[in-house]
Parts: C-alpha cells; structure tokens; sequence
C-alpha cells in the first residue's frame, strides 16, 4: 500500500477518478460532495427535461436540454460564490421573452451553435467557470420519457401512457414503468468511457424515475455500468417525491430499479441513517438490496430539517466509504444485531459521521 493509499491496493481517494451520474438537484449534491475528494469528477447529465427555460431552448433550437447541465457545471465551478457562477445560475424576472431563462442556459446555447458540438460547448463553459473535472451529457441528442402510470383512471388497475419528463414528475397517479424515446438511443462516448476508466461511479439521489433510472435504460451506459472495474455506489433518495415516487418506501425504490435493470448490480448502497426508521424498514431494505447484490451503509447525510443532502455530510460518508476494501465490508453489524453481509452504519456501527 502507498502512503494514504487504499489499504486494498487502489488509489488513495484524492487520486480516484469519478464518475457521477444524475441530474437536476441530486447531481448537484452528489457533485458538490465529491469535489471535496477529487479533482477528477466526471458528471454524466440526464437530457430528457422538457421543461420551463431548458424546455423553450429545446423546442426552439433543437438542442440538448441544458438546465441540468448548467447545474452540474456550477456545482463544479471554481468558485461556487464568484460574481460569474452566480450570474451562469441568475434566472431572467419579468413577462419578456427573457423571462423564466437562466443565463448559463443561453450561455450553453450560444456556445453549441457557434461551436457545432453540445460537448465542445460544456468543455468550453467548463473552461470559462474553472471547472473542476467534466461535465457530460448522458446521449449526444435530446431523450424523451415515458411513462405507464396507474390511479389516473376510473379502475385502478388500468394504466395510462404519459410522456415527457415534467408530466412523468408531477403526475397525481402511481408510475409503474418508464421508458425512453427513442428506445434505443445512442451513449455520448465520452461519458460511455468516463464510466469504464472510473474508479468509483456514484448513481443518484434525484429525480428516481426521470433522473436516476434513465442512466441504465441507455444500452451504452448500461453495459459500461455492467462491465466497468469501479466500485459503484447508490445514494438513496432522503424522502419521496410527490408526484413521482408518492408513498414510495426507501425498499421500493431499490425494487424499480431492479425492475428497469434485472442485471444491474452495484456495490454499496449509502441511506440517510434518519430517513429509514429502526427495525423492520431496515431490514426489508436489506433484503431488497440483496436483488442489487449490495450492502448497505447507514449514515447521517441530510441537511438538518430538509430533505436535502447535506454536501459536507455526505462527502464524508462517501470518503470513508471508498476508503473500506470491498472485501472488509461484510459481516459488520448494525444497532448490536447481526444482519449479515448486507447492513453496516457508519464509523464502526455509530450513525453519525464528521464531515468537512
């Protein structure tokens, strides 16, 4: 082992090359966190928003969408607080034709149409804001979801069809399934090799249905995520989200998952140590992490009060998470019962972690 190595052999943590894959708020969070760890940060962006200022650029310029975009390139500014990253996320006030647009979305589409290429584009305002690391979108063209959602009909037992990632979010009925369109879209090579040279990839929090499980229905990114040598981490949602995950479990959410990619596995799965109460939840939450032949790790990861991740929290859960040897993870207990190689807290069974 090298000084500050990984006791297994790998690079020490401030050396691991990271791929984070999400979009919109939980990318941000998931970003936020890892930056504190590595310089080597690759986002790999969801493009399916149809919404407000991403969804007018869309339509009218035939681009990608660019809001989750442009916030994953803030999370990775420089300078979080410079005048510059602050005006890239300033949002146009008034009735105009500016109003409802973000500057750094018409950043992005001016630099996409004088540059011919969505990815030269992010390079360059990656360059502009000092970005550390890349930021990706998932498919080289605009992706479309939809959805088969029950409890929108007189009988609960018949689904409707929706399309489009705002109507899928903000649906009043259940979302059993999702799909893309096109159904068989193409990968952005980049982020298709960010995936396979990563030495840790993190999937989620976000937007589980819209955000999160798009990333394995691409069948480039899919089979990287099969194939790929880095360790994979899940980072569960703090709560459900109305409209899209309603009266969702912590459980269920790992039950979709498998559902949209019965051969997706990862390694680790991180849960907010106060969003899943003691006892039973925890140990159907095992269980069901067994599908995605996980383990999982408690720890307390929330911004207090909020339903938000909390970056420094969950940077250091992250750290030590990364830093235990894959093969030291089983068998460790959690609230003084043994619960096989499927649950462990943070820090030696405590539920609380230190964070920067």
């Amino acid at each position: 082992m090298t000084a500050g190595g990984d006791p297994g052999g790998g690079p020490a943590p401030g050396d691991l090359a990271v791929a984070a894959l999400g979009g919109g708020h939980g990318l941000f969070a998931t970003l936020s966190a890892v930056r504190r760890l590595t310089d080597r940060v690759t986002a790999v962006v969801t493009v399916a928003d149809d919404g407000g200022s991403s969804g007018r650029l869309r339509a009218e310029l035939g681009m990608l969408p660019p809001g989750d975009l442009r916030m994953a390139l803030a999370a990775l500014a420089a300078d979080a607080g410079s005048t510059l990253t602050r005006v890239v996320q300033h949002r146009f006030g008034g009735t105009g034709a500016l109003a409802g647009h973000s500057v750094g979305n018409l950043i992005l589409a001016g630099l996409t149409e004088v540059l011919g290429d969505p990815v030269a584009a992010l390079d360059e305002a990656a360059r502009l804001l000092g970005v550390v690391g890349r930021v990706l979108p998932m498919a080289p063209i605009a992706l479309d979801i939809e959805a088969d959602v029950s409890g929108l009909e007189v009988d609960p037992r018949v689904s409707r069809c929706i399309r489009g990632q705002v109507a899928v979010a903000t649906t009043p009925g259940t979302v059993r399934r999702v799909r893309l369109i096109p159904s068989d879209p193409p990968a952005a090579p980049a982020a298709v090799s960010a995936i396979e040279h990563a030495d840790v990839v993190v999937l989620g929090p976000g937007s589980w249905f819209t955000s999160v499980i798009p990333h394995v229905l691409v069948p480039q990114l899919h089979e990287a995520l099969l194939h790929t040598r880095a360790r994979k981490v899940l980072v569960l949602n703090l709560a459900a989200e109305p409209g899209e995950t309603a009266g969702f479990s912590a459980e269920r959410h790992l039950h979709v998952l498998s559902q949209h990619a019965p051969d997706f596995g990862v390694d680790d799965i991180l849960v907010d140590s106060g969003s899943v109460p003691e006892g039973r939840e925890r140990e159907h939450l095992a269980r069901a992490a067994g599908q995605l032949r996980a383990r999982v790790t408690f720890s307390d990861v929330a911004e207090a009060g909020t339903d938000r991740h909390h970056p420094g929290k969950l940077a250091a859960a992250l750290d030590q998470l990364i830093r235990q040897p894959r093969s030291q993870l089983a068998g460790l207990r959690v609230e003084g019962r043994h619960m096989g190689a499927d649950v462990r807290t943070g820090l030696g069974g405590k539920e609380r972690v230190s964070w920067r």
